[in-house]
Protein backbone atom coordinates (compact mmCIF):
# COMPACT_ATOMS: atom_id res chain seq x y z
CA UNK A 1 0.00 0.00 0.00
CA UNK A 2 1.37 3.72 -0.50
CA UNK A 3 1.19 5.08 2.43
CA UNK A 4 3.09 8.41 0.88
CA UNK A 5 1.05 12.07 1.06
CA UNK A 6 -0.91 13.27 -1.60
CA UNK A 7 -1.94 16.53 -0.79
CA UNK A 8 -0.68 19.18 -2.37
CA UNK A 9 1.82 16.99 -3.65
CA UNK A 10 2.52 19.54 -6.95
CA UNK A 11 4.57 21.41 -4.70
CA UNK A 12 7.28 18.89 -3.72
CA UNK A 13 8.71 15.63 -4.75
CA UNK A 14 8.96 13.00 -2.04
CA UNK A 15 11.46 10.82 -1.91
CA UNK A 16 10.05 6.59 -1.48
CA UNK A 17 11.06 4.83 0.00
CA UNK A 18 11.03 7.59 2.54
CA UNK A 19 14.35 7.39 5.29
CA UNK A 20 13.26 5.82 8.96
CA UNK A 21 12.47 9.14 10.83
CA UNK A 22 10.85 7.47 14.15
CA UNK A 23 13.06 7.39 17.19
CA UNK A 24 13.85 4.37 19.36
CA UNK A 25 11.15 4.40 21.59
CA UNK A 26 8.47 5.10 18.13
CA UNK A 27 8.68 9.46 19.30
CA UNK A 28 7.67 11.40 16.15
CA UNK A 29 10.89 13.62 15.00
CA UNK A 30 11.39 17.54 15.74
CA UNK A 31 10.79 19.55 12.51
CA UNK A 32 13.64 22.51 12.39
CA UNK A 33 12.66 24.99 9.45
CA UNK A 34 15.65 26.97 8.41
CA UNK A 35 14.59 29.58 5.42
CA UNK A 36 17.06 31.63 4.07
CA UNK A 37 16.48 35.34 2.84
CA UNK A 38 13.88 37.56 5.27
CA UNK A 39 15.31 37.46 8.55
CA UNK A 40 19.25 35.37 8.28
CA UNK A 41 21.41 38.53 9.70
CA UNK A 42 24.69 37.38 9.59
CA UNK A 43 24.02 34.41 7.37
CA UNK A 44 23.26 32.47 10.65
CA UNK A 45 20.49 30.55 9.63
CA UNK A 46 21.77 29.41 6.41
CA UNK A 47 25.34 28.33 7.97
CA UNK A 48 22.82 26.44 11.07
CA UNK A 49 21.65 24.60 8.20
CA UNK A 50 24.47 23.45 6.14
CA UNK A 51 26.19 22.76 9.03
CA UNK A 52 23.75 20.15 10.36
CA UNK A 53 23.44 18.52 7.11
CA UNK A 54 26.98 18.18 6.71
CA UNK A 55 28.15 17.44 10.02
CA UNK A 56 25.56 14.86 11.08
CA UNK A 57 24.52 12.15 9.04
CA UNK A 58 21.58 12.84 6.79
CA UNK A 59 19.34 12.14 3.64
CA UNK A 60 17.61 13.91 1.93
CA UNK A 61 13.50 13.11 1.89
CA UNK A 62 11.87 15.69 0.31
CA UNK A 63 12.45 18.52 -2.97
CA UNK A 64 10.19 21.49 -3.33
CA UNK A 65 9.24 22.78 -7.07
CA UNK A 66 11.21 25.98 -6.71
CA UNK A 67 9.84 27.12 -10.37
CA UNK A 68 6.10 27.08 -7.89
CA UNK A 69 7.49 29.10 -4.50
CA UNK A 70 10.20 31.25 -5.80
CA UNK A 71 10.30 34.76 -7.91
CA UNK A 72 13.72 34.30 -9.98
CA UNK A 73 13.17 38.47 -11.14
CA UNK A 74 13.74 39.23 -7.19
CA UNK A 75 16.36 36.96 -6.27
CA UNK A 76 17.98 36.08 -9.68
CA UNK A 77 20.18 33.02 -9.74
CA UNK A 78 23.66 33.52 -10.78
CA UNK A 79 24.36 32.18 -14.21
CA UNK A 80 28.64 31.20 -14.55
CA UNK A 81 29.89 32.82 -18.17
CA UNK A 82 33.74 31.53 -19.61
CA UNK A 83 34.12 34.34 -21.88
CA UNK A 84 32.63 32.61 -24.51
CA UNK A 85 29.36 30.62 -23.32
CA UNK A 86 27.22 29.96 -20.17
CA UNK A 87 28.67 27.27 -18.53
CA UNK A 88 26.02 26.44 -15.48
CA UNK A 89 23.57 27.74 -13.10
CA UNK A 90 22.89 27.93 -9.29
CA UNK A 91 19.29 27.52 -9.07
CA UNK A 92 18.17 27.49 -5.70
CA UNK A 93 17.09 24.44 -3.52
CA UNK A 94 14.52 24.06 -1.11
CA UNK A 95 14.37 20.60 0.48
CA UNK A 96 13.95 18.39 3.74
CA UNK A 97 16.55 16.36 4.57
CA UNK A 98 16.44 13.26 7.36
CA UNK A 99 19.21 13.94 9.86
CA UNK A 100 20.62 12.05 12.98
CA UNK A 101 22.30 13.97 16.05
CA UNK A 102 24.94 13.24 18.08
CA UNK A 103 22.63 10.20 19.76
CA UNK A 104 21.23 8.62 16.70
CA UNK A 105 17.90 10.71 17.12
CA UNK A 106 16.33 11.27 14.03
CA UNK A 107 14.88 14.92 13.00
CA UNK A 108 13.61 16.74 9.87
CA UNK A 109 15.47 19.65 8.99
CA UNK A 110 13.52 22.23 6.10
CA UNK A 111 16.33 24.89 4.83
CA UNK A 112 16.72 26.75 1.57
CA UNK A 113 15.27 29.80 0.14
CA UNK A 114 12.17 31.07 1.89
CA UNK A 115 9.28 31.02 -1.19
CA UNK A 116 8.14 34.04 -2.86
CA UNK A 117 4.65 32.91 -3.59
CA UNK A 118 2.02 30.48 -2.34
CA UNK A 119 2.72 31.03 1.19
CA UNK A 120 -0.40 28.91 2.17
CA UNK A 121 0.12 26.37 -0.29
CA UNK A 122 3.53 26.13 1.20
CA UNK A 123 2.36 25.66 4.85
CA UNK A 124 -0.40 23.08 3.75
CA UNK A 125 2.18 21.17 2.37
CA UNK A 126 4.34 21.61 5.05
CA UNK A 127 1.59 20.64 7.46
CA UNK A 128 0.57 17.27 5.41
CA UNK A 129 4.61 15.84 5.88
CA UNK A 130 4.43 16.70 9.49
CA UNK A 131 1.45 14.39 9.66
CA UNK A 132 3.28 12.34 7.41
CA UNK A 133 6.34 11.51 9.31
CA UNK A 134 4.34 12.58 12.43
CA UNK A 135 5.96 15.38 13.85
CA UNK A 136 6.69 16.33 17.83
CA UNK A 137 7.88 19.12 18.02
CA UNK A 138 8.26 22.18 15.12
CA UNK A 139 11.46 24.84 15.72
CA UNK A 140 12.00 27.87 13.15
CA UNK A 141 15.15 29.74 12.99
CA UNK A 142 16.34 33.24 12.58
CA UNK A 143 18.81 36.15 12.49
CA UNK A 144 17.98 39.62 13.38
CA UNK A 145 20.35 42.63 12.86
CA UNK A 146 20.68 44.21 16.18
CA UNK A 147 22.67 47.36 18.29
CA UNK A 148 24.97 44.41 19.98
CA UNK A 149 28.99 44.33 19.62
CA UNK A 150 30.38 41.03 18.21
CA UNK A 151 32.60 41.30 22.00
CA UNK A 152 29.61 39.42 23.54
CA UNK A 153 28.48 35.98 23.15
CA UNK A 154 25.38 35.92 20.76
CA UNK A 155 22.18 36.03 22.29
CA UNK A 156 18.69 34.46 21.41
CA UNK A 157 15.36 35.28 22.08
CA UNK A 158 12.52 32.77 21.90
CA UNK A 159 8.97 32.50 21.61
CA UNK A 160 6.12 29.62 21.14
CA UNK A 161 3.30 28.13 22.42
CA UNK A 162 5.11 25.91 24.59
CA UNK A 163 6.23 28.26 27.05
CA UNK A 164 7.81 25.41 29.30
CA UNK A 165 10.13 24.07 26.11
CA UNK A 166 11.93 27.32 25.77
CA UNK A 167 13.38 27.52 29.57
CA UNK A 168 15.29 30.36 30.39
CA UNK A 169 15.68 31.89 26.59
CA UNK A 170 14.65 35.30 26.33
CA UNK A 171 11.49 36.17 25.50
CA UNK A 172 10.33 39.13 23.45
CA UNK A 173 8.04 40.64 26.39
CA UNK A 174 6.06 43.35 23.63
CA UNK A 175 2.99 43.72 22.02
CA UNK A 176 4.10 43.91 18.20
CA UNK A 177 2.78 44.25 14.37
CA UNK A 178 5.60 43.52 12.03
CA UNK A 179 6.08 42.52 8.47
CA UNK A 180 5.11 38.23 8.30
CA UNK A 181 7.28 35.43 6.42
CA UNK A 182 6.98 32.42 5.50
CA UNK A 183 8.89 31.12 8.01
CA UNK A 184 6.40 32.75 10.50
CA UNK A 185 3.25 31.70 8.69
CA UNK A 186 4.60 28.18 9.19
CA UNK A 187 4.75 28.73 12.50
CA UNK A 188 1.25 29.79 13.18
CA UNK A 189 -0.26 27.62 11.20
CA UNK A 190 1.38 24.69 12.50
CA UNK A 191 0.32 26.34 15.70
CA UNK A 192 -2.60 26.26 14.95
CA UNK A 193 -2.77 22.59 13.51
CA UNK A 194 -1.74 21.34 17.10
CA UNK A 195 2.14 21.15 16.50
CA UNK A 196 4.27 22.40 19.77
CA UNK A 197 5.83 25.40 18.30
CA UNK A 198 9.08 27.27 18.85
CA UNK A 199 11.21 30.32 17.14
CA UNK A 200 14.40 31.00 17.75
CA UNK A 201 15.72 34.20 17.21
CA UNK A 202 19.46 35.31 17.45
CA UNK A 203 20.78 38.78 17.54
CA UNK A 204 23.72 39.54 15.26
CA UNK A 205 25.59 42.87 15.63
CA UNK A 206 24.11 45.16 13.04
CA UNK A 207 27.33 46.30 11.38
CA UNK A 208 28.40 42.69 10.70
CA UNK A 209 24.88 41.60 8.95
CA UNK A 210 26.28 41.17 5.64
CA UNK A 211 29.17 38.84 7.05
CA UNK A 212 28.68 35.41 7.55
CA UNK A 213 28.54 35.60 11.20
CA UNK A 214 29.32 31.37 12.23
CA UNK A 215 29.17 32.84 16.15
CA UNK A 216 25.73 33.23 15.97
CA UNK A 217 25.24 29.93 13.84
CA UNK A 218 26.47 28.18 17.13
CA UNK A 219 23.64 30.05 19.19
CA UNK A 220 21.12 28.82 17.60
CA UNK A 221 22.07 25.57 17.83
CA UNK A 222 22.53 25.51 20.92
CA UNK A 223 19.33 26.95 21.20
CA UNK A 224 17.84 24.14 19.63
CA UNK A 225 19.30 21.49 21.71
CA UNK A 226 17.66 23.25 24.50
CA UNK A 227 14.23 23.39 23.09
CA UNK A 228 14.06 19.74 22.00
CA UNK A 229 16.80 17.92 23.93
CA UNK A 230 18.68 17.06 20.37
CA UNK A 231 22.86 16.38 21.05
CA UNK A 232 23.70 18.89 18.29
CA UNK A 233 27.96 19.66 17.23
CA UNK A 234 29.14 23.14 17.88
CA UNK A 235 32.86 23.05 17.53
CA UNK A 236 33.60 23.75 14.41
CA UNK A 237 31.35 26.99 13.99
CA UNK A 238 32.56 27.94 17.67
CA UNK A 239 36.37 27.78 16.16
CA UNK A 240 35.32 29.59 12.92
CA UNK A 241 33.60 32.47 15.65
CA UNK A 242 36.94 32.75 17.04
CA UNK A 243 39.21 33.42 13.94
CA UNK A 244 36.66 36.47 12.53
CA UNK A 245 36.40 37.76 16.49
CA UNK A 246 40.60 38.08 16.69
CA UNK A 247 40.08 39.66 12.62
CA UNK A 248 37.51 42.14 13.59
CA UNK A 249 39.54 42.94 16.71
CA UNK A 250 42.48 43.52 15.28
CA UNK A 251 40.71 46.16 12.87
CA UNK A 252 38.80 47.68 16.25
CA UNK A 253 41.49 48.00 18.33
CA UNK A 254 43.47 50.18 15.20
CA UNK A 255 40.72 52.89 14.97
CA UNK A 256 39.43 55.02 17.83
CA UNK A 257 36.41 55.93 16.20
CA UNK A 258 35.25 52.45 15.76
CA UNK A 259 36.40 51.39 19.26
CA UNK A 260 34.40 53.73 20.47
CA UNK A 261 31.26 52.93 18.66
CA UNK A 262 32.13 49.11 19.95
CA UNK A 263 32.63 50.27 23.73
CA UNK A 264 29.15 52.18 23.41
CA UNK A 265 27.76 48.75 22.47
CA UNK A 266 29.12 47.21 25.08
CA UNK A 267 28.15 49.17 27.56
CA UNK A 268 24.79 48.83 26.39
CA UNK A 269 24.69 45.16 26.24
CA UNK A 270 25.83 45.11 29.81
CA UNK A 271 23.66 47.50 31.43
CA UNK A 272 20.92 45.08 29.76
CA UNK A 273 22.29 42.21 30.92
CA UNK A 274 22.18 44.07 34.56
CA UNK A 275 18.80 44.76 34.05
CA UNK A 276 17.73 41.21 32.49
CA UNK A 277 15.88 40.43 35.80
CA UNK A 278 13.94 43.15 35.21
CA UNK A 279 12.65 42.51 31.56
CA UNK A 280 14.35 44.99 30.30
CA UNK A 281 14.21 44.92 26.32
CA UNK A 282 17.04 45.71 23.84
CA UNK A 283 14.65 47.06 21.63
CA UNK A 284 13.33 49.46 24.19
CA UNK A 285 16.68 50.52 25.35
CA UNK A 286 16.90 53.29 27.57
CA UNK A 287 19.78 54.85 26.04
CA UNK A 288 19.92 55.98 22.51
CA UNK A 289 21.36 53.04 20.43
CA UNK A 290 24.72 54.08 17.79
CA UNK A 291 23.37 53.29 14.82
CA UNK A 292 24.86 51.50 11.73
CA UNK A 293 25.85 55.15 10.38
CA UNK A 294 27.93 55.59 13.14
CA UNK A 295 30.41 52.88 12.42
CA UNK A 296 31.61 54.82 9.03
CA UNK A 297 33.21 54.32 6.80
CA UNK A 298 35.89 52.34 8.36
CA UNK A 299 33.71 49.05 9.12
CA UNK A 300 32.57 49.26 5.55
CA UNK A 301 36.33 49.83 3.81
CA UNK A 302 37.17 46.75 6.22
CA UNK A 303 34.53 44.37 5.43
CA UNK A 304 34.63 45.18 1.76
CA UNK A 305 38.63 44.47 1.81
CA UNK A 306 37.95 41.39 3.98
CA UNK A 307 35.02 39.91 1.85
CA UNK A 308 36.98 36.82 0.86
CA UNK A 309 37.24 36.09 4.24
CA UNK A 310 34.10 36.50 5.85
CA UNK A 311 32.20 36.11 2.57
CA UNK A 312 33.51 32.66 0.09
CA UNK A 313 36.28 31.85 2.37
CA UNK A 314 34.32 31.67 5.40
CA UNK A 315 31.16 29.90 3.69
CA UNK A 316 33.32 27.34 2.65
CA UNK A 317 35.11 26.74 5.71
CA UNK A 318 31.19 26.52 7.36
CA UNK A 319 30.23 24.16 4.95
CA UNK A 320 33.34 21.79 5.73
CA UNK A 321 32.30 21.56 9.57
CA UNK A 322 32.60 17.36 9.63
Amino acid sequence: MDDRPHEPRALYELEFPAPAVSGADGDGPVLIHALEGYADAGHAVSLAATHLREALDSELVATFNADELIDYRSRRPMISFNGERFESIDMPSLTVHAVRDNAGVPFLLLDGPEPDLRWEQFTTAITALAEHFDVSQVIGLNSIPMAVPHTRPSSVTAHGNDSAALGDLNRWGNDMKLPSSASMLLELRLGETGYRTAGLSVHVPHYLAQANYPGASAALIQAIGTVSGLELPVAALENAAENMREQIDGEVESNEEVASVVTSLENQYDAYMRAKDEQASLLAADQEMPSGDEIGAEFERFLAEHAAEFGDDDDSAGRDLS
